[in-house]
């Protein structure tokens, strides 16, 4: 496996000091093996015409936006391309690949 990002790291340390324990901060922030990102299936779009373009079109590439509080994060879901994207949830700690 490749390095893990350091973006993703960094943010699981301030998870594990803001939340208290590795358990915790796990259900909030993905971790090395459960985050989307590392398998290649998960991109974080910064504000631009690409996000909007994205929240018009996406579904039709199965690209779906996966949490209400997280605008910038798209998923592949290969079925919303004939089934739509699925209903977001509020934040990671509603996914149920985040619970371990």
């Amino acid at each position: 496996m490749a390095n893990p990002d350091p973006d993703l790291l960094r943010a699981l340390r301030e998870a594990v000091s803001k939340y208290g324990s590795e358990d915790q901060a796990a259900r909030r922030v993905a971790t090395v093996a459960t985050s989307p990102h590392v398998s290649g299936d998960a991109v974080d779009i910064g504000h631009s015409d690409a996000t909007a373009w994205l929240s018009k079109h996406g579904a039709e590439y199965g690209l779906c936006p996966i949490y209400r509080n997280e605008p910038w994060h798209y998923e592949l879901r290969t079925n919303a391309i004939d089934h739509g994207c699925p209903r977001m949830y509020d934040d990671p700690t509603q996914d149920p690949r985040m619970q371990q």
